[in-house]
């Protein structure tokens, strides 16, 4: 299979393909009649794998190392259980992260609604954005 195919058999882009390729995820063998990529059965299953792979939140990194050790004959499955749960974890602290930001935006709206515009002045570009971050700020230094 060339790296259109692939991509399209797989949903993903050429670009996607082309870039595990470069950074050595995906190994095609290379046609000595023309000199085009192509790529087994083998490399199917493993672009397959890593799409799976990176719908769970496992980065690149994670996954040259999954595949380090399954190249080498080893079970990486330990290895996926220990960092599936870091990636959980850093997941939960993103999202509590999100969420501080939505209710920041949230109060942001209801604040603003009944506030006037003002031009801009030397001191000021947007007097909603910056009196709210000096008011949140001041509000954070007396927590």
């Amino acid at each position: 299979m060339k790296v259109t195919q692939l991509a399209r058999h797989l949903n993903v882009t050429p670009d996607t393909v082309r870039y595990y390729t470069r950074i050595k995820l995906l190994r095609p063998k290379k046609s000595p009649e023309n000199g085009y990529k192509n790529y087994p059965t083998s490399e199917i299953n493993r672009l397959h794998f890593i799409v799976c792979a990176r719908d769970l939140g496992f980065s690149v990194e994670d996954i040259q190392e999954i595949l380090a050790e399954s190249d080498a004959g080893h079970s990486a499955c330990p290895r996926v259980r220990d960092l599936i749960e870091l990636r959980l974890q850093e997941t939960q602290v993103r999202l509590q992260h999100m969420q501080q930001q939505y209710d920041r935006m949230k109060l942001a709206v209801s604040s603003w609604h009944d506030k006037p515009d003002m031009a801009p002045t030397d001191d000021m570009i947007c007097h909603l954005i910056e009196k709210f971050g000096m008011a949140h700020f001041v509000d954070s230094q007396e927590a």
